[in-house]
């Protein structure tokens, strides 16, 4: 089952490729979902917005559109801790602050921060890790706003070439920055991050603009380049050609976790630090693909 979020009319009035925004009309992103859960059969979305222990939001306000996943640290399930729960819910807590209007579309550190202290503030804890990516677009400005904790990202995709991306955050190989709730006691056995310590940027978009928003699982295993060829396939604004190639990236990155013989992103990486290691990194897979449109009520 492929999980399809969309904004504005089925078909936007945008042109892959970019146009001019020295205009007056407001923005907005079509966006599609897709994922896959390393334990689960493909494609399946659990209840709420997780694939396997990824999760994700997609939700609005009168000024922005705003987006977002998590991976949970799957180490947590060794103690009996379900690690969907916690990267579900700072999703969900995320996306209740966005639909609330208590949030400032410049400034998704802020959301990030406010849901990770909504959850401290539970009288039983909710333990876990996860890592997060937050992505405003603000439509009267024209103005993509990010917070990226850890190794899930984005990228942003304008004339077949990457213009802007997060950067990756880890303490060292395959140990990422995260958000962690550990038990009562184990604070400082338990790797955590401040929410506040999540790279930011902020820079102007264009109508045509693609957005990639994802886990790790896709930037482990697929390569810029392979990613640019399957966006080639994108040639409208219409929901359901985002639906379709943000199921074919997901479903191609599914397929080169698997493959033992593949030189993947992960497995470079690993080499780079003095492993040998070879193949895909199967993991969850979680994808957000987005094109700025021309907003329209």
């Amino acid at each position: 089952m492929i999980s399809v979020l969309s904004y504005g009319r089925l078909v936007a009035r945008a042109v892959l490729g970019g146009l001019s925004q020295t205009d007056s009309r407001d923005y907005s992103l079509v966006t599609a979902s897709c994922g896959f859960g390393k334990d689960f059969r493909k494609g399946i979305l659990k209840k709420g917005m997780c694939y396997g222990d990824d999760a994700c939001f997609i939700a609005r306000h009168r000024s922005a559109d705003v987006l977002g996943v998590a991976d949970g640290v799957g180490g947590w399930r060794d103690y009996g801790v379900d690690p969907s729960q916690f990267s579900g819910t700072l999703m969900k807590t995320c996306e209740r602050l966005v639909r609330e209007g208590r949030f400032i579309p410049s400034n998704p550190v802020g959301i990030l921060t406010t849901s990770y202290y909504e959850l401290l503030q539970n009288k039983v804890p909710l333990l876990g890790s996860s890592t997060a990516c937050i992505v405003v677009l603000d439509r009267q400005r024209h103005r993509l706003h990010t917070a990226n904790l850890g190794d899930s990202g984005f990228l942003v995709v304008r004339g077949g070439e990457v213009v802007h991306r997060s950067d990756e955050q880890q303490h060292y190989f395959n140990t990422p920055f995260q958000l962690s709730i550990a038990p009562p006691g184990a604070e400082g056995a338990v790797l955590s991050d401040s929410p506040e310590a999540a790279d930011s940027s902020s820079f102007d978009v264009q109508l045509g603009d693609i957005i990639l928003t994802a886990t790790d699982g896709l930037f482990d295993n697929m390569p810029d380049y392979m990613i640019l060829q399957e966006l080639k396939k994108l040639k409208n604004a219409n929901y359901e050609s985002v639906q379709q190639t943000a199921r074919s990236i997901a479903e191609q990155a599914h397929q080169l976790a698997y493959d033992p013989n593949y030189m993947s992103p992960f497995a470079q990486f690993a080499c780079d630090n003095g492993l040998n290691v070879r193949g895909g990194k199967p993991d969850d897979i979680t994808v957000l693909l987005s094109i700025v449109a021309e907003y329209t009520d």
